[in-house]
């Protein structure tokens, strides 16, 4: 048959259960078949002692270009997904991103953070990570409850993102503690009557009360009981902190009572986010949360701040700068790797990266076109390795769930939380004729993650082949630099 065809690979299809050997081919940027003898294409893989599978989907991935995309290529990924903040305006990104032309799959939610910033301090700055730091020197939209006037504001700007085919309202809830409840109560009422999910980073992350983690994933669970919307929590781990053994029985009995609430977490235990960061500036920061200032630490020079007062200067001066923040010790303490495990194999939980935007050693964000990435290149290592280190170490070596449950986490779960609400999910995350030919061709025995804090910007090893839209993007390892296969993922646009 014409096209391409993968023959003689070890299929693991989620879906359907299949975990064998077979052949899968490809016509037109769809499968054509799945089966055995299927003979040669115009173009034919040999992937005997290879796995073969389908691609990995980000549900959280916040780098959004070209160098982003081609680390998140030799990770197994085809689709990447901004959702837990998304963007602002909708359809002036989706344009962008065409225009430019994207390696992988690609599409955001609408950015409440951004609608809030917009109808409280009256700057409408396009969402990039830049406008997000400058946007904390203003805080009424971080600390106040906004006026009814401003909740209409929120409320529009929001609706005319889903109107432009934003999948879902991205929630940073932690970045503005101080929206109130009936805000946010209307803002998952406006995501149940467009049907569609709300993805969000919990309000609070402490260990203790008040406003602790516990009290964040009660207002979640109450928001999902009395809207009907759909919840889903971001990075579970990290918003969980060393309490996550509480809170994932809050959220456990919460989907055993059918309350539509999804999971996602990182198999990392650092974090990593921008330092104006509200929690950071909490007095009471090393109590609530059971670390000190020097966890908190610079990803462009490895600075670890001394003190409280380094700390806020810093944001003053650079509120934009990307930190990491070191919560659990995997190295030395075993209750810290099994709370990680809590997480990272929470039943029915997706894996997602959190990918990080690259940035140069003077804190500007890289969106070059050159391969590999600049030497001073630096996120964090879950932006290049975080599937691969999942299958690695959760799935191989550790052997917590088979290889056909650990695909799973990473493509049919992420696909069945959004193909609700947005049609075109539903023909990925599968190996099966009709479904979109997002494929990853791995190496099982070599697979492996090889990004660490002190080099952040090195590939994961073992994707053979990537297949993205029908487009052979690495083939036999090598990245194809010339391609840009990538397609937009996005809701129909709304009528109403």
């Amino acid at each position: 048959m014409g096209g391409l065809v993968i023959t003689g690979g070890r299929v693991v299809d989620p879906a359907s259960g299949m975990d064998a050997i077979g052949d899968v081919a490809v016509m037109d940027g769809r499968i054509a078949a799945v089966g055995t003898g299927l003979g040669g294409g115009e173009r034919t893989i040999d992937a005997t002692g290879l796995v073969v599978a389908p691609g990995f989907i980000d549900l959280h991935a916040h780098g959004q270009s070209i160098p982003a995309d081609r680390m998140q290529a030799f990770d197994g990924v085809t689709t990447t997904l901004d959702l837990e903040a998304g963007v602002l305006p909708v359809a002036a990104w989706y344009g962008k991103q065409a225009a430019t032309g994207r390696v992988l799959n690609y599409g955001a939610a609408v950015n409440w953070a951004f609608a809030r910033i917009g109808a409280m301090t009256g700057s409408n700055s396009e969402s990039s990570l830049e406008a997000f730091g400058a946007a904390m020197r203003d805080r009424r939209w971080i600390d106040n409850v906004a006026s009814d006037t401003e909740v209409a504001g929120i409320l529009d700007r929001i609706a005319s993102g889903l109107k432009e085919g934003g999948i879902g309202i991205g929630i940073l809830n932690a970045y503005a503690p101080g929206a109130g409840v009936q805000e946010l109560t209307a803002v998952c009422q406006l995501a149940a009557t467009y049907d569609v999910p709300t993805f969000t980073h919990v309000a609070f992350m402490s260990r203790i009360d008040p406003e602790s983690a516990a009290e964040a994933y009660i207002r979640l669970i109450g928001y999902a009981g009395a809207t009907g919307a759909h919840m889903h929590i971001c990075h579970f781990n990290s918003s969980s902190k060393t309490d996550i053994e509480r809170c994932a029985k809050l959220v456990a009995k919460a989907q055993a009572q059918t309350l539509p609430i999804t999971v996602e977490a990182y198999p990392y235990g650092t974090g990593s986010t921008v330092l104006a960061a509200a929690f950071f500036s909490d007095p009471e920061f090393e109590a609530r949360n059971g670390t000190g200032y020097d966890s908190v630490q610079r990803v462009a020079d490895g600075r670890r701040f001394r003190d409280r007062e380094e700390l806020l200067a810093a944001q003053a001066a650079e509120p934009s700068t990307l930190v990491l923040w070191h919560i659990l010790d995997l190295e030395n303490n075993a209750h810290h790797r099994d709370l990680l495990d809590m997480s990272v194999l929470y039943p029915g939980g997706a894996i997602a990266s959190d990918a990080m935007p690259w940035t140069l050693s003077d804190g500007s964000v890289y969106t070059g076109d050159a391969w590999p990435l600049p030497k001073d290149a630096t996120s964090h290592p879950r932006s290049a390795g975080c599937f691969t280190r999942f299958i690695r170490e959760w799935v191989r070596e550790r052997r917590t769930v088979s290889l056909l449950e650990g695909i799973r986490k990473c493509s049919l779960i992420p696909a069945e939380i959004l193909e609700r609400s947005t049609p075109a999910m539903r023909a990925k995350g599968r190996l099966a004729p009709g479904a979109d030919a997002d494929i990853v061709v791995f190496d099982y025995n070599t697979l492996t993650d090889r990004a660490e804090f002190s080099a952040m910007n090195r590939p994961s090893e073992g994707v053979r082949h990537l297949i993205v839209s029908g487009y052979p993007l690495i083939a036999d390892g090598v990245l194809d630099v010339a391609a840009r296969p990538g397609r937009p993922v996005r809701r129909p646009a709304a009528e109403d």
